[in-house]
Parts: structure tokens; sequence; C-alpha cells
């Protein structure tokens, strides 16, 4: 099966917003945020889904879930745990966070059997993300060569708090060459602003590209993703907060040429609830987008 899957990953812990952020209603019928990229992910083609969860959320989740996607989209459900791990290993008894969007890709591996395009599902990505990511995956016959939408830094930015971004450079081509991860980056009123120590704060250009975790994938990438993750963890297993992300992963493979990432852009603006503050200003965006004929005033 050649359709394209869209790999929505939901098992983070939301510990900052206090909450499972992934099912808490933004829209005036009580839609979340994933109900608008599910809503979005469709009307750009994509019939197949997998919601990656925490096996302890799997109840509620699924309850939610299934009058969107019954009779519309062949959906699976897979579970990230801790423990799932290769080669008989065992996660440390303080570990208690998932081990990362890289391993969470690997949780679902047995249902990506086709170019897929793998999300977060608590970022609101606009109509235009999916439509690129769903005509990329469509046509794509390179097993090597990879997708991800890029936005505007100004874009992705909250008022409430600081967040941390993937700062990417790319070449004349449009390619990846390499993703930063700048881990605390502010809003002010002269721009973006960023700090490594906490003390010293440096500048960010408004129009600097990064990622969103929003990414177009061949099958290509599961046997090289499980490869790093095993070296991974043969220097972290004992590290009870490291985590194996998906961008460093990718990062790695672009420097072994092992990979390449086509870097595609979006004017619209992210939005998403990295802490409960952010709610409202989600609600007024959606409210926006509807009132602009975007969405219609209930999605269900």
């Amino acid at each position: 099966m050649n359709q394209p899957i869209l790999l929505i990953m939901a098992a983070g812990m939301g510990s900052r917003y206090g909450g499972m952020k992934q099912v808490d209603p933004v829209g005036p019928g009580g839609e979340a945020i994933l109900d608008y990229s599910l809503y979005d992910a469709y009307r750009a083609g994509f019939r197949r889904v997998v919601f990656l969860i925490r096996p302890e959320m799997a109840e509620d989740f699924k309850s939610h879930m299934a009058p969107r996607v019954d009779g519309k989209m062949e959906a699976v459900y897979a579970f990230q745990d801790i423990s799932m791990l290769p080669d008989g290993l065992t996660p440390p008894p303080e570990r208690t966070k998932p081990w990362g969007t890289g391993h969470a890709v690997l949780c679902c591996r047995d249902y990506l059997d086709a170019p897929f395009s793998a999300i977060n599902a608590d970022d609101y990505y606009g109509v235009q993300a999916f439509r690129e990511a769903y005509d990329f995956l469509s046509s794509n016959r390179e097993d090597d060569l990879y997708m991800m939408v890029a936005y505007r830094l100004k874009n992705t930015l909250t008022e409430t708090g600081y967040v941390s971004r993937g700062v990417c450079r790319t070449d004349e081509a449009g390619f990846l060459t390499g993703i930063r991860e700048t881990t605390h980056i502010i809003s002010t009123v002269d721009g973006p602003l960023y700090t490594e120590d906490g003390d010293t704060y440096r500048r960010l250009a408004p129009e600097t590209p990064v990622s969103m975790n929003l990414w177009g994938f061949m099958p290509s990438l599961l046997p090289a993703l499980a490869r790093d993750f095993s070296a991974f963890l043969k220097e972290n297993l004992q590290a009870p907060k490291a985590e194996f992300y998906l961008p460093f992963a990718v990062n790695d493979m672009i420097e072994r040429g092992e990979a390449r990432v086509r870097v595609l852009t979006t004017p619209d603006r992210w939005h998403g609830v990295t802490y409960r503050e952010d709610k409202p200003a989600v609600q007024r965006a959606i409210r926006e987008l509807i009132d602009a004929g975007i969405y219609p005033e209930s999605l269900y």
C-alpha cells in the first residue's frame, strides 16, 4: 500500500501544560488542535493515520478520536513505553519520561509500510503544510530523499514563556544542511531572543527557518533510526532524562550522507499550547480562522 500515512505523535506527558493537552478543546465545538490537523490532513489527501500514544491514555484517547476518523480514515494505535527497548535492555528505575520523538517513530514501525509524514499532536500547522507534505510523499520515488516543512521563527513564538526550536540551515538548493536545537527562545518587543546559559541573550532573525517537527519520510528511515537508537542507548541508557530526538537523528544521517531533506516553507502561523496560559490565544486564533472561512463552525 503506497497511500501516504500520517503519523501523529501524541505520547507526550504535557508536564509544562499540566494535563492531556492532546485532546484539550480549543474550538467552539470542543475540537482539539489535533482535530484541526486531522481535518487539514484529510483535505490534503491523507486516508491512513497512526496515533502514537501512551498505554495509560489509550481509553480516553480512542474514545475522543473514534468519531473523528471512523468511516473517513484507516486508523491504528501504537504505543510508546519506556520499556520498549532493543536487545532485552531495561530502563533504569528512575526513568519516568519517554525516550523522545526518534523512539516514538520506532514504536510505530510495524505500521509504517509506505511514505509517511510525522507531526506532533499538540501543534497547529496550517492548511498549506499538509498539502505540501502529501504532495511530496505522493510523488517522491527516492528512498534517501525526505522532507521537512519549516516555519518562520516569528510565527512560532508564544507570549507566555520560552520555547525550544530547531533552527535550520539550508543550502542554495533548499536542502537541509543542519539543525541546531535552541532550547530557550523568548518573544520580545525587539524581536526573538535566545539564551544558552540563562543569562546572556542573543538575537535571532524573525525570518529564521525553524522545524516544528513536521517531517516527510520514506520507510528507509526506519532501519537507520533503529541503528542510531541502539547507539544512543549504549551511551545514555542510565541517563534518566536523555532523549533520542528525531531532528538530531535526521541531522546525523545528513552529515553521514545517508539522507537528503528538502525544506519546504509555509507562511502559516504555528499555534500550540506549550503552557496552559497559551490556550486563550489559540482559541482566539481558531475563531479568526473560522471567521475567515478556513474552517466550518463545527468540524464534526
